[in-house]
């Protein structure tokens, strides 16, 4: 991976972040409510089911 191509997919990702918020600031609002009252082992867990969700695809078509 170049540096090029490291920068642009940092910036991709902060616009895909920033989309929902930016969309649906209530909705996000709400969302970011109900996920502190999970437990953290809650949230680890669906932190690694969203990491291996956007590996599998780097897996398979790169």
């Amino acid at each position: 991976m170049t540096m090029h191509q490291l920068v642009a997919a940092s910036c991709l990702l902060l616009v895909l972040g920033g989309l929902l918020p930016f969309a649906a600031p209530e909705g996000w609002r709400a969302m970011a409510h109900e996920a502190l009252k999970l437990p953290p082992r809650k949230l680890r867990q669906l932190g690694a089911g969203a990491m291996a969700a956007g590996l599998m695809p780097l897996r398979f078509f790169h």
